[in-house]
Order: C-alpha cells, then structure tokens, then sequence
C-alpha cells in the first residue's frame, strides 16, 4: 500500500485508542532498516509506524555528509516506493527533535511538506516530534503551539514530550530520578496550552519513569498510572466523564518494561510505543552469527579468495532484516496490534 495519507493515519491512530492497542514505532536508519520494518508489520498483519531521529538522518544522509534533513527526506522517498508492495499501512515520523535542532530538522522538513500540500500533494511526513523536555513546561507548550498551528496546515500531527526520558539517544541524557514522571497538572497544563484537538492534532509523551537505552526486565520502574491520573485531570479540566481519555498517548524507552507494564500503558491511552534499542540488536545480532559462522569464507585466510557468497553483503543482510522484522513481529503482539489491519 502506498504510505499513510493524514486521513489514514487519522483513523489508524483512533482505531488503536478505541481498540486499546498500540502501534510499535520503529527507528530505522537505511535501506535495509526500511524494508525489515515494513516487512515485520507486514507479516504481523498490523499498520505501523517508522520514524527518523536526527542522528538516523544525519547517518542516512551519508556519514561524511551528515545532513539530517536530506537523510530523512532519502528514507522518507525509499519507504513511499517500497511500502507499495506490501498490504499495510505505513506512516512516517520524525523523532526526538530537541530545541537547538528544530531550525535543522523539524522546521525545514514542515516547510517542505508544506509546499508539498500547497501543490495538491501529501506531507512527507505525517507526524513530527517536538522534544522540549528539556526546558520548562512553559517554553516547551509555548514552542508547542507555534509548531501545532504549522502542522495543522501542512495535513501534520505534532507530538510532544511533557516529562523526561531516563538515559540516552542521540546524545541526548538524562538522570534517573523524579523528573521521570509526569504530574497531573503537566496533563492540564497541555490541554490547556494546546486544546484537544480544535488547534490541530497532537500526541503527547507523558512519562512515567521510562528510560532509553538497555535495561534488563524489572530494571526500570515504570509506573502506568501515572498515565491514569494525568488523563483524569486532563478529561476533568475539560469538562469529561471520568472514563474518558483525552491524550492520545506515546510510551518512549520501553526497553526493560515488563509486559504487564505495556498492557496497563495501552489500556490508559498509549496507541504509539518507540522501539529503538532492541530492533538494533535483533538486525546487527544475526550479522554477528553469520560472520563467526563463516569466518574462513568471509575472510581471506591463508592466502585463499575466501566465499564470494557468503561475503556478498545481501547474504548477511537478508540475515539482519529477518531478525529485525522477527522482532517488529513480537512488538506487535506485545502492543495487541498484530492482526488488526484493515484491508
């Protein structure tokens, strides 16, 4: 199917909140990366998500080059040619974009999507991310809204960040500690900075103790309802029944969560979960196996030509986007999406 048009998106994402699932976001960084993704949701028979960090663009783009902006729009133009051949829905999103690479990255991509729907055409990307956990509630919900505004006319959804991520991506850290979870009044101060949808879609990444990076199960102390309170106090704020669930939520660093943490995380709202660190490993583990395991073919040992085919990089790349897509596969069913595309 051809990438997700807003309206798809759109009903992907209201779709996974009123069915209480989630769709796995998937960072990818090539090619390869692409069609694993794609292909794991394929076979998961689930819609999904990828997305490009600034440092996935800046890599793309060439790694002497190191322009994340061409690397992002080179991913974007490789994804629209190949998700044709596959029976999903894919839409495209940028991540994690902190204030001193808004300039370089969110707004000239806004930009061009914008004089792409002028045109008569689709936005390059259907969701962008605004990182302002760094700065105070304030300026970050300030930024918020100007960037809402230009992503409601270019056919965009926004996403942001209220709290902080533990650990690291992109050379972006932060402590383990309190901030890691946000407050009630974090929740009724975005509805009321940036509405419920009247001033343009949004996504929000409230957090409840997540942390980027590698952590073994049990290891990151989550706590899901967080999430319950801040959509109470956002639902009260705006005149709602206690049940309702205003937010349509991100979970971010979901490494390390327990599976029961992921099931209460979706049932309060969460319909988007980043998954970064371990789709890194499952595509560059099965790369490792086949080099040991072909050592002597791979090499040229002893004065031998070693085996063309087992050193031609599609044989251990077929090997890298199995296990990658494996991995998409088993996100899926964590996050209750496998099987829910509607064809």
């Amino acid at each position: 199917m051809p990438i997700a048009t807003p309206e798809v998106y759109a009903d992907m994402l209201d779709r996974a909140k009123n069915g209480s699932f989630a769709y796995p976001a998937i960072n990818i960084t090539s090619s390869q990366s692409v069609t694993a993704a794609i292909r794991g949701f394929a076979e998961a028979g689930s819609d999904g998500i990828i997305q490009v960090s600034t440092g996935g663009g800046e890599y793309a783009s060439g790694s002497t080059i190191k322009d994340m902006v061409t690397g992002a729009k080179a991913l974007a133009a490789y994804a629209e040619e190949v998700a044709k051949n596959y029976p999903v829905n894919i839409a495209l999103h940028t991540d994690h974009c902190p204030k001193d690479k808004l300039d370089s990255f969110v707004r000239p991509l806004l930009a061009a999507s914008t004089e792409r729907v002028k045109a008569g055409g689709l936005p390059i990307f259907q969701s962008h991310m605004w990182d302002g956990s760094a700065v105070p509630l304030d300026e970050n919900l300030r930024i918020a809204e100007e960037l809402l505004a230009q992503c409601k006319s270019a056919n965009v959804i926004l996403e942001i960040e209220v709290g902080v991520v533990g650990g690291e991506e992109d050379g972006v850290e932060n402590a383990i500690n309190e901030k890691l979870y946000s407050t009630p009044e974090d929740a009724v101060a975005t509805v009321r900075a940036l509405g419920s949808g009247e001033q343009g879609r949004y996504l929000t990444a409230l957090t409840f103790g997540n942390v980027h990076g590698v952590y073994k199960p049990g290891n990151v102390k989550l706590r899901p309802e967080v999430l319950q309170a801040a959509q109470q106090a956002a639902a009260a704020e705006l005149g709602l029944g206690a049940d309702a669930k205003p937010f349509a939520l991100v979970f971010h660093g979901g490494s390390g969560s327990l599976p029961e943490e992921i099931s209460a995380a979706v049932d309060y709202g969460v319909v988007k979960m980043n998954v970064d660190t371990d789709t890194q490993y499952a595509f560059t583990r099965p790369v490792a196996d086949w080099m040991l395991k072909n050592y002597s073919g791979v090499l040229k040992i002893d004065g031998e030509v070693g085996n063309k085919k087992q050193y031609d990089p599609r044989a251990w790349g077929k090997e890298a986007e199995a296990g990658m897509a494996q991995r998409v596969v088993e996100a899926c069913q964590n996050l209750r999406s496998a099987g829910t595309h509607q064809g």
